[in-house]
């Protein structure tokens, strides 16, 4: 292929993420961007900044003044002013063009007309009819600022910000379109994308391959194919769940990767407070007056400590915070009661039995694990809308567990409806091969035996 098509191609992969990511995430918004602290990036843009500005305020100082700066920078801020327009904004559009004419303005110079300080009071007006509300107080700061540069420094700024505001407005009012319309859309741009590719399955092929059990290759007629071919593609969607940091994700999985990585996260996250709870419960129940509300308030109070936990390895360094306080939650409980007090025995007991969790072998964190994981396939495989039955151990986490799979049902639903095709006719092609081939072997077999048969029956 030529290096045309082929960058062609990989820039409708990229408007196929940006249409994806917009999608399944109904949150999704532009955020300006800042090179990190330190970084070569932001030491090039912060003196390519400073050398701009100060090369402005030296040709602002001389007498008389020149403008050649001042000239790009009015033409930059026109041009951004006109970004921010709206399509029937017609009139204030060639209202902008005509004030800000850099031609006109050239001339005003050479006759001493120019007043820079009147053009930044007609951009700030300007951008005060067109700002979100949050940019208010900004624009009004900058309007009271006497110093030109500044005021001009302030305006690019609010400018790029105003653009974002404008790019997210417009994102957010055509979302129900990209919606509607990103499957058909994602389908064309992998299509594209694969054509550039010697086998841009290659990843998805063996994933799904991986999920075929023996029994699945002896499906007796076509007819059957089809449910055998959905239960291994749910069963291949289940393993994402657990999914290794380190392996490659199938091609088709790629663009929700971050995503399943954070599910994953949150629900080994729901299964360790789950197994919290229950070790707890066991532990300290008998002197529990109410345990349904202790439990309730128990598991806010954790919910807090765990919240800056983002991955498997911050939940389990939080584990010894956990314990001080659920020893914490037990005590205030008992006093509030008016009961006793356990003894540091009792205290060091609990405290250990909530850090053997973090093994990922110990027996109630398996259990409640494996009835996380049996809950979600059950929904994934579900033909109704009939209500399923909360694992249980896991009542009171209830709202979490349904934001986790109410993710993940819509993740997969996405990802099906682009991808299904693809899935449909790897695992097929793959189930008829393996059948012909074993009819084969199976004629080879008899053969011989036909072949003793016809000999003894001529001797």
């Amino acid at each position: 292929m030529s290096l045309e098509e082929v960058m062609k191609a990989a820039k409708g992969v990229s408007n196929m993420v940006l249409a994806h990511e917009i999608a399944v995430d109904k949150n999704f918004k532009l955020e300006k961007f800042d090179p990190p602290d330190n970084s070569i990036e932001k030491q090039v843009r912060d003196v390519m900044h400073k050398a701009f500005w100060d090369h402005l305020a030296q040709e602002l100082a001389q007498d008389p003044p020149t403008y050649d700066q001042a000239f790009v920078l009015l033409q930059e801020v026109r041009d951004n002013l006109l970004d921010i327009t709206l399509p029937h904004h017609n009139k204030l559009r060639q209202e902008i063009s005509e004030t800000l004419d850099v031609d006109l303005i050239k001339q005003q110079t050479e006759h001493g007309l120019l007043d820079f300080s009147q053009y930044s009071q007609y951009v700030l007006s300007i951008m005060a009819r067109l700002c979100a509300p949050v940019r208010d107080e900004t624009v009004r700061n900058l309007m009271k600022e006497s110093d030109v540069l500044s005021v001009f420094r302030g305006v690019m700024e609010t400018l790029d910000l105003m653009r974002l505001d404008m790019a997210n407005f417009t994102i957010q009012q055509i979302r129900p379109h990209i919606v509607a319309q990103s499957v058909t859309y994602e389908k064309k741009k992998f299509a594209e994308y694969l054509k550039t590719q010697n086998d841009g399955l290659e990843l998805t092929r063996a994933w799904l391959l991986s999920h075929v059990k023996p029994e699945d290759l002896t499906v007796p007629d076509d007819l059957e194919i089809r449910g055998v071919v959905n239960s291994v593609i749910n069963r291949a969607y289940m393993e994402l769940l657990s999914w290794p940091d380190e392996k490659m994700f199938p091609e088709t999985v790629v663009l929700d990767g971050s995503r399943i990585l954070e599910l994953r996260d949150r629900l080994s996250q729901v299964c360790i407070l789950g197994s919290v709870l229950l070790v707890t419960l066991t532990a300290v129940g008998p002197m529990i007056t109410q345990p349904d509300a202790f439990k309730l308030k128990l598991k806010r109070n954790l919910c807090i400590i765990l919240d800056p936990a983002l991955s498997d390895s911050e939940t389990l360094a939080l584990m010894d915070n956990l314990a001080e306080q659920i020893i914490k939650e037990v005590e205030d409980h008992l006093s509030e009661n008016e009961k006793p007090q356990l003894p540091q025995s009792a205290k060091n007991a609990l405290k250990a039995q909530v850090l053997e969790i973090k093994n990922p072998e110990h027996r109630i964190r398996s259990l409640i694990s494996k009835r996380s994981v049996e809950f979600i396939a059950t929904l994934l495989g579900s033909t109704t809308t009939s209500p399923v039955q909360i694992p249980p151990g896991l009542s009171t986490l209830q709202e979490e567990l349904a934001h986790i799979c109410g993710t993940f049902l819509r993740l997969v639903a996405h990802n099906r409806s682009v991808f299904g095709e693809y899935y449909v006719d790897i695992l097929t092609d793959h189930i008829k091969t393996e059948r012909q081939k074993k009819q084969r072997e199976e004629k080879k077999e008899e053969s011989p035996k036909e072949n003793a048969v016809a000999c003894t029956s001529s001797d």
